[in-house]
């Protein structure tokens, strides 16, 4: 009985074999003859009108280059300056938050954090130098 299922098996597979080898022939046939099935005269002509379709930008472009408009823009470092962080140590003793200061000065968080950090040890009488 199990000799009868393992010749079935071994019979299924030849099957399968041959399927895949069929297949593979159509395939081959029907993407050789694709663009004629669309109105081209030859495959280059057809290759052309996919990648003008599609974009032939290489890879992904970030989400900076999309909201520029495809332009590429690095974001530059900020700059911290004596007047940044004069305006950081009032915004502080305001009892601004960091966000808070970062909107009002027009920066990121980042900069504003290492100014307040700095500030801090500063008081408690540590010499951190700033890496800004």
């Amino acid at each position: 009985m199990v000799t009868k299922q393992i010749q079935e098996l071994e019979a299924t597979k030849a099957k399968i074999v041959a399927l895949e080898k069929t297949i593979a022939k159509e395939l081959s046939k029907e993407l050789a003859s694709l663009h004629a099935k669309y109105g081209f005269d030859s495959l280059g002509e057809f290759i052309k009108a996919i990648k003008a379709a599609v974009g032939t930008g290489k890879g992904r472009k970030s989400k900076a280059t999309k909201a520029a408009g495809g332009k590429s823009k690095r974001r530059h470092r900020a700059v911290i300056t004596e007047d940044t962080r004069a305006n950081v140590k009032k915004l502080v003793e305001a009892k601004k938050t960091g966000t808070q200061i970062a909107k009002t000065l027009g920066s990121r968080f980042r900069p504003c954090r290492t100014s307040r950090r700095a500030l801090a040890s500063l008081r408690l009488g540590l010499n951190i130098s700033q890496s800004c």
